[in-house]
């Protein structure tokens, strides 16, 4: 059974989810993130990611504060989980814990969390908060993330850690319907990434990759996470160009990477550098990415879902056959290329699903 996730990023920061001066219908206002939210439950999307951003980088002047996002897309909608980003660091894990079980409590128990560790250094020091090296910044989060599923799930909470302290702390209303308290997603390449995501995360979010590359990271992340006893699902980043032709569809991602803002490019590329090279083994997030990969800042042309529609439902047929649970989608037309996939990638993925279990069901018999 092809029981794979899907869902989108949120546009709410400006210039689109390419670093290119190609054209692109989309739009970061919260109207425009309104209508987009409704059509995308319509058309099968589960999911909602709200990225984190608070000054300029890759041409993203203007955004829109993520947990704030899907606070405000929560009452415009029905279905969607709102998965919102934070960074340690910049937030306050008791101050999260309370923001976003008031969520959860206002949504029906569609809140979800995306814990960021953090790769853009300017981010921090123009707060004044000191940045840490690689590893530690996981350590953080391991920390932030044990600190709200105390505060989520105990009634008086005490923690005693190396970032944080908690005092008998307690959250009411506490999150609903959640088991046992919304789901926590997390990013990150490296060992220190990886080790986390085994010990305290509900899911793990993978840069885009190839079916080889990927199925290495669930691998290792599922032995890790079986060593203490847990489970964890994975979700694949991906942009995603649909066309009737696959030559169309290549055309698409060629004139995007020849339209690439160099200098932008060239810049988000130097900021991120330390994010792969600064861990103790050299491994992390965009280590190996190349100019082409950065366009697509997190590197979601490498999961190759680009083509026609049968194309494309395939390849994700792959990629959970390898134990990708969610396809996390970017796109260059929101306006078009959202309601399109919906409409014609989603039911072809399940026709897969329901003939798969046609043909099961013939071999039992």
């Amino acid at each position: 059974m092809i029981d794979i996730k899907f869902a989108y990023w949120i546009p709410n920061v400006s210039g689109g989810l390419v670093v290119s001066k190609i054209p692109q219908k989309t739009d970061w206002t919260y109207e425009y993130n309104a209508q987009l939210a409704q059509t995308a439950e319509e058309v099968g999307f589960e999911y909602a990611l709200a990225q984190a951003r608070f000054i300029a980088s890759y041409g993203a002047e203007y955004q829109l504060e993520a947990l704030t996002t899907v606070s405000a897309l929560a009452p415009v909608t029905k279905k969607l989980k709102l998965i919102a980003a934070v960074h340690p660091g910049l937030w306050h894990p008791g101050v999260v814990a309370k923001i976003g079980a008031s969520i959860d409590f206002l949504s029906n128990g569609r809140f979800a969390l995306n814990v960021v560790s953090g790769w853009f250094k300017d981010e921090f020091t123009i707060y004044g908060e000191h940045w840490l090296d690689h590893d530690e910044r996981y350590r953080r989060s391991e920390e932030f993330i044990r600190v709200l599923k105390g505060l989520w799930t105990e009634d008086e909470f005490h923690f005693k850690g190396d970032f944080y302290r908690i005092n008998g702390g307690w959250v009411k209303p506490k999150p609903i319907n959640q088991n046992p308290h919304p789901e926590i997603f997390q990013g990150g390449n490296s060992k220190a990434a990886r080790r986390m995501a085994g010990r305290v995360s509900d899911w793990y979010f993978m840069n885009g990759n190839t079916i080889e590359g990927v199925k290495e990271q669930i691998e290792e992340v599922s032995a890790l996470a079986s060593l203490e006893g847990r489970k964890i699902k994975f979700g694949l980043n991906s942009f995603i160009i649909v066309r009737d032709t696959e030559a169309e569809a290549h055309e698409v991602l060629r004139d995007i990477i020849a339209q690439a803002d160099v200098e932008a490019v060239k810049g988000f590329g130097e900021a991120v550098k330390q994010a792969g090279s600064s861990s103790r083994e050299g491994q992390g997030m965009w280590a190996n990415s190349n100019f082409e990969d950065l366009v697509q800042y997190n590197d979601g042309f490498r999961s190759g879902l680009i083509g026609t529609a049968d194309q494309v439902a395939d390849k994700i047929r792959q990629f959970y056959e390898a134990g990708v649970d969610l396809i996390l989608g970017g796109f260059l037309h929101y306006t078009d290329d959202l309601p399109a996939f919906g409409k014609t990638v989603i039911p072809i993925v399940r026709e897969l699903e329901a003939n798969r279990r046609t043909d099961d069901e013939l071999v039992v018999v």
